[in-house]
C-alpha cells in the first residue's frame, strides 16, 4: 500500500490529532486512512484506490495552525542535524522570552509603585504604568505566539480547543486589567506545553536509542579483489565477508563464517546473559562483540536487519492506539465545549439572576477557563503508552501498539505451544527402528530424503542425525505436504510416507509389534515418527525434545498472577504431551492438533474465559494467534514472518519474559489510570472553587501546571520498568 509522508510541525498532543482529523476527513473520506506517529510528528496517508493529491493535505493542515512538510523533504533538510536554531528551540525561546518579561514587567512595577499596588486585586488598568503594560503584553505575545493560530483555527470552526481556552482567559484578564496574571498564565501554558514536548522527546530517544546501536560504518571483503573495504552499512553489498573486531558493534544480520566470540544481544533480545557465536550461529545488527574478532556473511540489506524491524515496528505502534487513549479523546471532545459553556454560565448567570459583579464573576470564570484546559488529561494517557512500548523494546519485548500493551493486564487464560515454545525446540533422534526387514542405515536415509524439504523441528532432527552417521540421500520426486501428519514422495521411483504415529494408523498397516514398539516410546514422552510404503511400515524414529529450564517456574508465576487456565495444545502425541504438561504444570492440555483444531481450541477458550493469549512461534501457529485475543511469538530474533504475525514479539527464548509482560502491562495500565484520575479530581476540586468564588488564576495556574507535570512524571517512571 502506498502512502503519503509527511512531517507535521506543531503536532504535539493527542488534542492536535483530534483537530486534523476533523480537517481532512473531508479530503480523505475515511479517517481510517490516517495514520499518526505522535512521536516523530508524522502523518502517513494511505492512498488506497484513490489517490490524494499532497498539496492540498498540506494546505488542510495549514488551515489548522500547523504545517505539513514532506517527510523526504524533511528529512533531507535534517540530515547531519542541520536544523537551524529556531528549528530546534524556537519554543523554548518564546517560553523563555515570555517568562523573562514576565519577571521584568512585575520587578518593574514593584519598583515603581510597591507590592500592594503591584499585586493587589484593584481591576484597574490606569495605575499600571505603561512600560509595564508594554512588558507583559510583548510577554503574552511570546508566550501565545505557537498557540494564537490554532485557537484561531479552533474559533473559526466553532470547536473549542485547549488553545482557545487558554486564549480566551488571557484576552479576559488582560480586559480585566489583570495584565500580570494574564502573561503568567500566556507563560506558564508555553511552559507546560515545553514540557509536554519535553516529555515526547525523552520517548522518542529512548527509541531513536535502537537506531543509533547499529554502527553507520562496515568493514567487508571486496567480493572482486579480495581488499577490504570501508563503507556505510547502507552500501554493502548482501553475501560479502563483513570483518568485526573485539568491542566493536555488529553492522549487519548474518552467519559467522570464521572465527568465535560471545555477543551482547542485549538490545535485540533483552537477554543480559553474552551468546556465543561459532561458525553458522547468527548474528544482528546492533549487537556488541565481546572479546574475539570473527567474520560473518551479512544475510541481509541494512534497511532489511532484525533491527530496522524492530525500529519500524515501534514506529507503526504508535498509529494502534490503546482503549484507555481512545476513551480519554472522545472524553475531550464533550469536555472542551462542556468547560465553554460552563465559563459562560458562571460569567452570566449570577449578574444576571442574583445582580452580582460582573467583573467579578467574569474572573470566576477566566480561572473555570483556565483550570478546564484538558492539557493534562490528553497528554496522560499517549505519554504513558509511547514509555511503556519504549521500556518494553528495551527488555526485548516488541509491542505493536497501545491496544497491546494493555491487552495482558486482562488475561484470563493462555494456550501455549510445546515444541520450540516450551520446550526448546531442538529435539534429536534417540532411537531408530527398523522394521519387516530395512536396516537402520536404510530407514534413515529414506526418513532424510522427505524431511530435506521441511523446515520442521523433527525433520531437522532427522537430518541432523543423517549428517552425523555420514548417510547420504537422494532427491524425492512427487513430494506433497500433509498438513498437520506428514508427507508423501517418489524415492528412487517407489512411493514412500512419513509422518505421525496418527498418520501411520490413517495409512494402515500397523503390526501389533509395531504398535507396542510406538506405545513405549510414547509413554517415554517420546515423539514418533513413521515411515512406510504401500507394502507395510518401514520402521519407527523416536525424537524428543527437552523441557526449557525456565517451563515451570514461568508456568507457576502465571498462576500466580491470578491467571485461571493455562494450557498447552500441541500436534504432539498425547504420552509426549501428557509426560510434558505433568512436568510443567499445566491445567490441561490436548496432543495430536491439526491448525484447525487449535483454532477451535482457542475459540473455546475465548467463549468460556473472554481474554485468551496464544503463544508460540509465530510460523505454524499463526492461525491459532489470530483466533486469540493476543498473539505472542517467541523467539522472534531474525524471523520477520514471527514480528509479523504476532500482536507482541518476545525476541528470546526466555518464557520469564511473559509474567513480565503481563506485569508491564498492568502496571502500564495503572498509571494510566492514575493519571486519568489525578487529571480529573484536581479539574473537579478546581471547578466547585471556580463555582463557590473562592478560586483565584494563580491558584488555577499552579493546579494545571501541577497536574500536566505529574502525569508526565507519572508516565516517565514506566522506562524503569524492570
Amino acid at each position: 500500500m502506498t502512502r503519503l509522508v509527511f512531517k507535521i510541525k506543531g503536532m504535539d498532543c493527542a488534542e492536535e490529532v483530534a483537530i486534523l482529523k476533523k480537517e481532512l476527513k473531508p479530503l480523505v473520506g475515511d479517517v481510517d486512512r490516517l495514520n499518526f506517529d505522535l512521536l516523530n510528528g508524522k502523518l502517513l496517508v494511505d492512498q488506497g484506490s484513490s489517490p490524494l493529491d499532497a498539496l492540498a493535505i498540506r494546505e488542510s493542515v495549514r488551515r489548522t495552525g500547523m504545517e505539513a512538510i514532506p517527510w523526504e523533504e524533511h528529512t533531507a533538510s535534517t540530515a547531519g542535524g542541520s536544523d537551524g536554531l529556531w528549528e530546534r528551540h524556537g519554543r523554548a525561546i518564546l517560553c523563555s522570552i515570555s517568562g523573562l518579561l514576565t519577571i521584568s514587567a512585575t520587578a518593574f512595577h514593584i519598583r515603581v509603585h510597591g507590592l500592594v499596588d503591584a499585586f493587589g486585586d484593584h481591576g484597574d488598568p490606569h495605575v499600571i504604568p505603561m512600560p509595564t503594560i508594554a512588558l507583559y503584553g510583548a510577554a503574552i505575545v511570546a508566550g501565545g505566539l505557537p498557540i494564537i493560530p490554532k485557537a484561531a483555527y479552533a474559533a473559526k470552526r466553532l470547536r473549542p480547543d485547549m488553545n482557545l481556552l487558554m486564549t480566551v482567559a488571557v484576552a479576559g484578564a488582560v480586559l480585566l486589567g489583570e495584565w500580570m496574571e494574564g502573561a503568567a498564565v500566556a507563560f506558564l501554558f508555553s511552559l507546560a506545553l515545553l514540557l509536554e514536548s519535553w516529555s515526547v522527546s525523552r520517548a522518542r530517544r529512548a527509541i531513536a536509542s535502537l537506531v543509533d546501536l547499529s554502527p553507520a560504518m562496515a568493514r567487508y571483503r571486496s567480493p572482486h579483489y579480495g581488499d577490504i573495504e570501508e563503507k556505510p552499512v547502507e552500501e554493502v553489498p548482501v553475501g560479502v565477508a563483513v570483518l568485526v573486531r573485539p568491542g566493536e558493534k555488529i553492522p549487519l544480520d548474518g552467519v559467522v563464517t570464521h572465527g568465535s566470540t560471545t555477543v551482547n544481544e542485549a538490545p535485540i533480545t533483552g537477554e543480559s546473559k553474552p551468546s556465543t557465536k561459532e561458525l553458522g550461529s547468527t548474528v544482528f545488527a546492533g549487537t556488541l562483540n565481546n572479546d574475539g574478532a570473527f567474520e560473518f556473511e551479512s544475510t541481509r540489506s541494512a534497511a532489511d536487519t532484525t533491527l530496522a524491524h524492530i525500529i519500524h515496528m515501534i514506529e507503526e505502534a504508535q498509529t494502534r492506539r490503546a482503549p484507555s487513549e481512545q476513551w480519554v479523546e472522545r472524553f475531550a471532545r464533550v469536555y472542551t465545549p462542556l468547560m465553554m459553556g460552563l465559563a459562560i454560565a458562571v460569567a452570566v448567570v449570577p449578574p444576571l439572576a442574583f445582580g452580582a459583579a460582573w467583573g467579578y464573576w467574569f474572573y470566576q470564570a477566566l480561572v473555570l477557563l483556565v483550570i478546564a484546559c484538558p492539557c493534562a488529561l490528553v497528554i496522560s494517557t499517549p505519554v504513558s503508552i509511547v514509555v511503556g512500548i519504549a521500556s518494553a523494546a528495551r527488555e526485548g519485548v516488541l509491542i505493536k501498539g497501545g491496544v497491546y500493551i494493555e491487552a495482558p493486564a486482562s488475561l484470563r487464560a493462555i494456550a501455549f505451544d510445546k515444541t520450540g515454545t516450551l520446550t526448546y525446540g531442538r529435539p534429536t533422534v534417540q532411537a531408530i527402528i527398523p522394521l519387516n526387514g530395512h536396516t537402520e542405515r536404510e530407514l534413515l536415509e529414506r526418513a532424510a530424503a522427505l524431511e530435506s524439504h521441511s523446515d520442521h523441528p523433527l525433520a531437522r532432527a532427522i537430518l541432523s542425525k543423517a549428517e552425523e552417521l555420514g548417510v547420504e540421500f537422494e532427491t524425492v520426486d512427487a513430494f506433497t505436504v500433509i498438513q498437520g501428519k506428514g508427507a508423501e514422495g517418489l524415492y528412487r521411483g517407489r512411493e514412500f510416507w512419513i509422518g505421525s504415529h496418527r498418520f501411520l494408523h490413517e495409512k494402515g498397516g500397523e503390526t501389533e509389534e509395531c504398535h507396542d514398539a510406538a506405545s513405549r516410546l510414547e509413554d517415554a514422552g517420546h515423539s514418533v515418527i513413521a515411515l512406510g510404503n504401500r507394502d507395510h511400515v518401514c520402521g519407527l524414529i523416536s525424537v524428543s525434545d527437552g523441557v526449557r529450564d525456565s517451563a515451570a517456574d514461568t508456568v507457576a508465576s502465571i498462576k500466580g498472577l491470578g491467571i485461571e487456565r493455562v494450557v498447552m495444545l500441541t500436534g504432539d502425541n498425547e504420552g509426549t504431551a501428557s509426560a510434558v504438561a505433568e512436568e510443567i504444570g499445566m491445567d490441561a492440555f490436548e496432543s495430536e492438533l491439526l491448525p484447525k483444531e487449535k483454532v477451535d481450541r482457542v475459540d473455546a477458550m475465548t467463549r468460556e474465559f473472554g481474554r485468551v493469549a496464544m503463544v508460540g512461534d509465530g510460523v505454524n501457529d499463526a492461525p491459532a494467534m489470530a483466533a486469540s485475543s493476543l498473539g505472542i511469538a517467541m523467539g522472534a530474533a531474525g524471523s520477520d514472518v514471527a514480528i509479523e504475525t504476532a500482536d507482541i514479539a518476545l525476541m528470546s527464548d526466555d518464557l520469564a519474559k511473559i509474567p513480565w509482560l503481563i506485569r508491564h502491562s498492568r502496571r502500564t495500565l495503572r498509571v494510566i489510570k492514575q493519571n486519568i484520575a489525578f487529571a480529573l479530581g484536581l479539574k473537579l476540586v478546581f471547578i466547585l472553587m471556580a463555582l463557590f468564588g473562592v478560586a483565584t488564576l494563580w491558584m488555577a495556574i499552579a493546579a494545571d501546571m501541577g497536574a500536566s507535570l505529574l502525569v508526565i512524571g507519572n508516565g516517565l517512571r514506566l522506562l524503569r520498568a524492570k
